[in-house]
């Protein structure tokens, strides 16, 4: 990387990391881009010319945490000997990410404010392909490893999704406690299922 790279990326970090203070303290909403230009000395321009939006900016702090909870998982998962025990430990990871993350309310803003970029829409879908893909790639594994009976695992990593991210929704209004059930609860019924079995 030469100077010049640097500098960009140290202005892009600079950028970032002042907008993330304000995001946490005042939400997505409420955050305008003449606060960012107040916090980090940088002009509008120069946002613009990293980011292309306050959307873009923010999407790129959301990213950034998905990539820092990535990492910290993967660092996890070889303590889960089985599949089912990674599903278990990475609903936890999970449930405890949501209710400890500050970031966490301006990403509900975010994600429920109305119009988006076409751009910004791309990356977000590309982004939740990414949240299926890696679902998929473990649930494969169980199945593979026979300890899963044989199914779609691209369908089975869509409903997980689904069932992972509407529960992230149900539990801000719980406590911890509650949370990490719920999470524990929800790989229990989406492992066993809820109807008995034939006698």
């Amino acid at each position: 990387m030469n100077k010049k790279q640097q500098q960009t990326e140290q202005t892009k970090r600079k950028i970032a990391e002042a907008s993330k203070a304000l995001f946490i303290k005042k939400g997505y909403k409420a955050t305008a881009i003449e606060e960012i230009v107040k916090a980090t000395g940088c002009s509008a321009g120069n946002i613009y010319y990293h980011f292309k939006s306050k959307e873009g900016l923010f999407l790129h702090l959301v990213q950034e945490w998905d990539k820092e909870w990535e990492e910290t998982w993967l660092a996890k998962e070889p303590l889960y000997k089985t599949t089912a025990d990674k599903l278990y430990g990475m609903a936890e990871h999970l449930a405890l990410e949501q209710i400890n993350h500050p970031l966490t309310k301006a990403i509900d803003e975010f994600f429920t404010s109305a119009e988006k970029d076409s751009e910004i829409e791309e990356r977000i879908a590309h982004m939740v392909q990414g949240y299926v893909n890696f679902n998929k790639q473990l649930l494969q594994r169980g199945i593979d490893g026979g300890e899963f009976k044989r199914g779609d695992a691209a369908g089975l990593a869509v409903i997980l999704d689904s069932l992972l991210y509407g529960l992230s929704q149900h539990s801000k209004s719980m406590d911890k406690g509650q949370s990490l059930a719920a999470y524990r609860l929800a790989v229990d019924v989406f492992l066993h299922g809820i109807a008995r079995s034939s006698p």
